[in-house]
């Protein structure tokens, strides 16, 4: 066999790994670099300007709900009417209704009883007015007992619940105690853990909220002002009901301000109307049954409104709100009552103690 010398083979390597090397740098060269070749320029892909199609804005709106009631002129509640029979003005600009419905809705209220000195003739017929609205009670509702004397003796004397059995329990637990009374604090009070309440399950939850108020409506002692109260009150969604005993009250009115008696009537009065309830003033402690069944089928059998306002601006102003109903139709007056207005979204100041 024919031996070929070392110096031989290393050649042939050479050879070889001169030709890869080349064959590599050629193929990774761009085209534009080899002689005689052209390197074609890229067309860059066309930039997509995003239509409104592709954009997807969150709108938040601000849905104002209203329990509507609805009377003749001998405030006998009218029910049945269509949506079509009603319209929303706020500030006296008309509004489209977004919600409407008849059905009778599931209530959150508080009992806000007066156990001071003032009520100690009335207090046991109060107790069993209260037995009556709390059997009318439908699986859904929920009630809450608040006791009130002055403004270091406002107790929940049961938180809110469906248990029947508890809330009367705790309504014959209520006992006359002395002190000065504070109306304006209780009720503040009791507005604040309604609005609380609702707000923990959510403002997909429609039920109606209300207070229903016993007193002679005489305010003694309370931290906060009557105009803080009716601030705050403008801010929640609750309806009041007071059934005021004002008639053991002084009638001697001042040289220039009402009669204590005139001035109790006229806030209990006031609070009713605001928040689109209704005052009671009882004769007698015998009135107090059918104004129990008056109240617990007014408080369920309304008409729940909404809409979209169309003044959308959140400064925290205050808003008016007017709910017209079409005559009936042999030209009988039907009349509307809601809460007097709303206040808007956004900041607004916070109510300061008085005192």
């Amino acid at each position: 066999m024919k031996r070929f010398p070392f110096a031989f083979f290393a050649l042939i390597g050479f050879v070889a790994a001169f030709v890869l090397a080349y064959t590599i740098v050629d193929a990774q060269t761009p085209a534009a670099a080899k002689p005689g070749v052209t390197q074609p320029t890229p067309t860059p892909s066309p930039v997509k300007t995003p239509s409104e199609e592709d954009i997807i804005t969150e709108v938040k709106t601000e849905l104002v709900n209203l329990n509507v009631r609805v009377i003749d002129r001998n405030s006998r509640p009218i029910n049945g009417l269509p949506e079509t029979d009603f319209k929303i003005f706020e500030d006296s600009v008309p509004q489209n209704i977004e919600f409407f419905s008849r059905s009778e809705v599931p209530t959150n209220y508080g009992l806000v009883i007066d156990n001071s000195g003032s009520l100690r003739q009335q207090l046991e017929k109060v107790i069993e007015a209260g037995k009556i609205l709390v059997a009318t009670n439908k699986p859904e509702d929920e009630t809450i007992v608040i006791r009130f004397v002055s403004r270091d003796k406002i107790t929940i004397e049961q938180p809110f619940t469906k248990n029947k059995v508890d809330l009367n329990d705790s309504l014959d637990n209520l006992f006359i105690e002395g002190g000065q009374t504070a109306i304006i604090d209780a009720v503040y009070l009791a507005a604040e853990k309604v609005s609380e309440y609702e707000q923990q399950r959510g403002k997909e939850d429609r039920k109606r909220r209300a207070l229903i108020v016993v007193s002679d409506g005489e305010d003694r002692d309370s931290f906060y002002s009557e105009a803080q109260l009716f601030e705050m009150l403008r801010e929640t969604d609750v309806q009041i009901y007071t059934i005021g005993f004002v008639s053991e009250l002084s009638k001697d009115a001042g040289f220039i301000s009402k009669s204590p008696q005139g001035k109790a009537k006229s806030f209990l009065q006031r609070m009713a109307t605001e928040t689109g309830g209704k005052a009671y003033f009882p004769n007698s402690t015998a009135e107090l049954a059918g104004m129990a069944k008056e109240i617990a089928s007014e408080l369920r059998m309304q008409y729940s409104i909404g809409y979209v306002p169309t003044n959308d601006r959140k400064d925290g102003t205050f808003r008016n709100i007017k709910v017209v109903v079409n005559d009936g139709p042999k030209q009988e007056k039907r009349i509307a009552i809601t809460k007097a207005g709303r206040v808007a979204e956004g900041d607004s100041p916070s109510p300061t103690k008085n005192k």
